[in-house]
């Protein structure tokens, strides 16, 4: 089996861009993969051109072969643009390879070591009654991990945390007296504070309200994480911007987070997220995979965490609280991974499990959107 053509849709799908990769064979077999760089989806198309050249011709099996040939073949290896296309490559292969030896993904990878997986969902509405009762309906439904809003977010241009956090703080200590001591409470920041402004957010609030703090600054210093980590109890829930295992190495050995928000389409797909989730395993790292975007993604995540014995949830945000914002993509996956309660099964269908209806794919156009550019009052530019 050959590989013939390597083919990228970056196209708005439903409510944002999704940038979808299909590997064509010479034997009329096919896999998909998905890369995970929203906002910068035409960079990572120029990446896939690049791969394409050489992987033409080249057999879809040798999958880790192939990961170390298009990570180390060139001088500038890495980044956040090229692993976004090695994942979305590696996962596509990896579907091919189910799909031709007739089983799931997660053979591929060891075996299944779970049925179902467990999720997390995420309230939409900013820190106040709304928010609880948000909380309180997954709860109704099944979900007993859920990620809570921060204030401050529902605003598009100005972002003042000191303007926020006791807001913040004093609602999650009152959703943790509402939904009690049983309930997994966790808030995502997204890395929009300083070592200063979490530590006071944290402080705030009794020791045991959270059980997870998500991405409370930016990544780029180990040593940053490490202040921060003298400063509180709360577990750290970082990761989901990491595009290697280099990136995750001193947070891992320096025992820094408890859980890892490893995306498969951004850190080098499937192949280099198993290195990941053992290395992690080591340290008792639990994994915690990040999974905003499409159903291809959601498919191999679900095939990772089956196959891994070091998980806590997976995202989904196809909950009851998020289904008005219109995160079904049924007329382009005519069968994909649909929640049950507040689990994901597993599929034991070929490869990925997911069917993509290309032509109405080919229909579509890319929009170009852009995050917002948030300021401080004072006109400085801050983190989205």
């Amino acid at each position: 089996m050959k590989i013939t053509a390597i083919k990228t849709y970056a196209v708005k799908v439903g409510i944002r861009n999704q940038l979808l990769v299909k590997i064509e064979t010479d034997e009329g077999i096919f896999g998909w993969g998905e890369s995970g760089l929203s906002g910068r989806e035409k960079a990572v198309v120029g990446a896939l051109e690049h791969y394409a050249e050489f992987l033409r011709g080249r057999d879809p099996f040798k999958i880790g072969s192939l990961w170390q040939e298009m990570y180390r073949s060139q001088y500038f290896e890495g980044g956040r643009v090229l692993q976004a296309a090695v994942s979305a490559i590696d996962i596509a292969l990896h579907d091919i390879k189910g799909k031709a030896l007739g089983v799931p993904v997660y053979d591929l990878l060891g075996g299944k070591q779970r049925d179902h997986i467990p999720t997390f969902a995420t309230t939409f509405a900013a820190p106040g009654p709304e928010m609880i009762d948000q909380a309180k309906m997954l709860v109704e439904h099944g979900w007993t991990a859920l990620r809570l809003s921060p204030a401050g977010h529902e605003e598009k241009q100005i972002y003042e945390p000191r303007e926020h956090i006791a807001t913040t703080a004093k609602w999650l200590v009152k959703a943790r007296e509402e939904l009690g001591d049983d309930v997994v409470l966790g808030i995502d920041y997204h890395h929009r504070l300083t070592v200063a402004e979490a530590a006071s957010f944290c402080q705030k609030m009794p020791s045991g309200t959270l059980d997870f703090l998500e991405e409370p600054i930016r990544d780029e210093s180990p040593g940053a994480y490490e202040a921060l980590r003298r400063l509180t109890d709360v577990p750290f829930a970082i990761g989901e911007e990491f595009s290697s295992k280099w990136q995750f190495q001193p947070y891992i050995e320096r025992d820094i987070h408890q859980f890892n928000r490893l995306d498969v389409c951004n850190v080098g797909g499937l192949t280099e997220s198993m290195k990941v989730a053992a290395w992690s395993e080591t340290h008792y790292v639990d994994m915690m995979p990040h999974n905003p975007l499409g159903p291809i993604c959601t498919a191999a995540t679900i095939h990772f965490c089956a196959a891994v014995a070091n998980f806590s949830w997976l995202e989904t945000r196809a909950s009851p609280a998020e289904t008005h914002l219109g995160f079904d993509n049924s007329d382009f996956f005519s069968t994909q991974p649909r929640l049950e309660g507040a689990v994901y099964p597993v599929s034991d269908a070929p490869g990925l499990g997911v069917e993509v209806n290309e032509d109405l794919l080919a229909k579509q156009s890319f929009e170009f959107w852009e995050a917002p550019h948030l300021k401080r009052r004072d006109g400085s530019v801050t983190n989205w």
